[in-house]
């Protein structure tokens, strides 16, 4: 089962390109990101707590020619989890894993590869073939809708030799149902 969180609230920042910081800030909705190799599945997605690392990714994005940004920018935007998959807990991850298993069931029937991560750890095809399956065998049982994804990730460099601390450790949410997002601030 998914977790409802104590907190009702979280803030969460959003790195994008000024004029789509802009427009969110008049009003506009934020779209969905729909890529094969979302780390939580479809949503739109933000970095909890932490407007640094959400100005950074736009930064690192422009900077690689691989999207739209041209003068990169954040908002935030204050979010009420809902029903949250919150991939910190037991429940979550035998969720999680219990979808991972009908996935490699599927995937054998019809004889065809699985989806994989990237070793880089960037592009996680098979954990958003996952979570994004989770979803879909929640919704053919009747279940409430999962809302957002939470998930803790460590990147980057050690902070220090052997440090179980790394630079660019954060957690990530996916907002599946915009209703979540309550308001749009300037950071």
């Amino acid at each position: 089962m998914a977790d409802r969180l104590n907190t009702a609230f979280v803030l969460g920042y959003h790195g994008c390109d000024e004029r789509v910081a802009e427009k969110l800030l008049a009003g506009e909705p934020f779209e969905q990101s729909e890529n094969k190799y979302d780390w939580l599945g479809s949503g739109i997605y933000f970095w909890e707590k932490n407007p640094e690392r959400g100005l950074d990714f736009a930064k690192e994005l422009a900077a690689s020619n691989r999207s739209s940004i041209k003068k990169p920018a954040v908002v935030g935007a204050i979010i009420d989890l809902g029903l949250c998959l919150d991939l910190s807990t037991k429940g979550s991850i035998d969720q999680v894993r219990q979808a991972h298993e009908e996935l490699v069931r599927l995937f054998d029937t019809a004889e065809a590869d699985m989806p994989d991560n990237d070793e880089d750890g960037l592009r996680r095809n098979l954990d958003c073939a996952v979570i994004n399956l989770l979803h879909k065998i929640r919704e053919d049982d009747g279940e409430p809708p999962i809302q957002s994804v939470r998930g803790v990730f460590f990147e980057g460099d050690r902070v220090y030799e052997t440090a179980g601390f790394y630079e660019k450790t954060h957690t990530q949410i996916c907002i599946r149902d915009p209703k979540c997002v309550k308001g749009v601030f300037r950071v």
